[in-house]
């Protein structure tokens, strides 16, 4: 079973160093060239996710007492995952201020201020996100107590009537 693991710990490190070395090449291309790296590089992500899934249910079959070791493997290639995701999403933007560039026929010098201006709007748009869907949750959270409420109001009225009832 962990020679399962090994094998697919080896094909994660041979394709992370293809998507590593690919995505260094990003800038320095041109046009077509570029777009089919892009995409060579989107597939090779994925299946890199793919990799660490199978990884995972790996780990999951592993003993208890040696699975400790696998998990923290676990941790550190998802970690490397993390990265190259980052470092490829840097050169995209990269690439897409290039192309951008190129069709408006810009300068570069406003550019990094566009980008940082958007950069920010992106992070504020996120946070007031993830306080929209914190507010949902507490809506739902609340829903669900009021229902419950209502369902012991319920229950308490049953209990009176019966109780007149005998009276």
């Amino acid at each position: 079973m962990s020679s399962d693991f090994e094998s697919y710990e080896q094909d994660f490190a041979v394709l992370t160093a293809e998507i590593t070395g690919r995505i260094g090449k990003v800038p320095k291309l041109v046009g077509d060239e570029k777009k089919q790296m892009v995409a060579n590089i989107e597939k090779q992500l994925e299946e890199a996710r793919e990799l660490l899934e199978q990884m995972e249910l790996e780990v999951r079959e592993i003993p208890p007492q040696s699975r400790g070791m696998y998990s923290s493997r676990m941790r550190s290639y998802k970690q490397e995952m993390g990265k190259l995701e980052a470092d490829f999403k840097r050169s995209r933007i990269a690439y897409s201020d290039e192309v951008r560039n190129e069709l408006l026929g810009d300068d570069g010098n406003s550019s990094e201020n566009q980008r940082a201006h958007l950069l920010d709007n992106t992070e504020r748009l996120e946070r007031s996100s993830r306080r929209l869907e914190a507010g949902y949750q507490i809506a739902v959270e609340t829903e669900q107590i009021g229902q419950e409420m209502l369902e012991n109001l319920s229950h308490d009225r049953e209990k009176i009537q019966r109780a007149r009832e005998r009276v």
